[in-house]
């Protein structure tokens, strides 16, 4: 039985995928969450196999930090991105943080069913309509609109805590490490994204939309 976590926005969407893939005779969803923070507290107490996991879930944190964070400290669970095109320029960075599928909202049944049971053979899947994009980014990494391809996930993670609004000591309380060691983490953003203070961190990560509103 392929263990499954929905987390999307939008109650309509998680209960139709739930619908959906509950009429599977060997999958079975076995919970869903409206946005990151909750998604990533119960991949933690429920170790799905497979998180079926919205890019887009405002407010709070995008599901590309949400991603990594589910990644870094949850890695026996795979993690299928669901996205629309407005999301597209995304793709590259979270196949470089272990995503493992890359799925369109309004893809077919048929597409979903086939990038659950490539992903939980082992595999990777991506839409064949998001491929051109995929080899796009690999192409244009180096560009400078895309220099938060550069980021680590730890880097990924204050970025978008800094952009919230959170002090050095907020953070390294949060994350448990030393405020020297945020420091020297902000100053290597700093260097790679070419900006020069707090404010425009904030402004990049919000134009990246790394943060989200409703």
């Amino acid at each position: 039985m392929i263990r499954i976590i929905i987390a999307d926005d939008h109650t309509v969407v998680r209960e139709g995928m739930k619908l959906m893939l509950n009429h599977q005779k060997d999958i079975e969803v076995i919970g869903t969450a409206p946005d990151g923070q909750s998604a990533y507290e119960m991949v933690g107490e429920l170790k799905p196999d497979i998180i079926l996991l919205d890019i887009s879930m405002p407010p709070g944190e995008s599901g590309v930090v949400t991603a990594g964070r589910i990644h870094q400290d949850y890695p026996n669970t795979r993690i299928i991105i669901m996205t629309m095109y407005a999301e597209k320029e995304y793709l590259l960075y979270t196949v470089q943080i272990g995503v493992a599928g890359y799925v369109l909202k309004n893809a077919q049944e048929s597409e979903i069913l086939e990038a659950i049971y490539t992903v939980r053979d082992g595999g990777n899947y991506v839409s064949k309509d998001m491929l051109p994009y995929l080899v796009q980014g690999f192409v244009n990494r180096n560009r400078e609109e895309e220099a938060y391809l550069q980021l680590s996930e730890r880097e990924m993670e204050i970025l978008t805590l800094i952009a919230k609004g959170y002090g050095n000591k907020e953070i390294s309380e949060k994350l448990f490490i030393s405020v020297k060691t945020v420091e020297s983490y902000k100053s290597k953003i700093m260097n790679k994204l070419n900006l020069k203070s707090r404010p425009e961190l904030v402004e990049y990560a919000v134009k990246k939309k790394l943060i989200q509103y409703e």
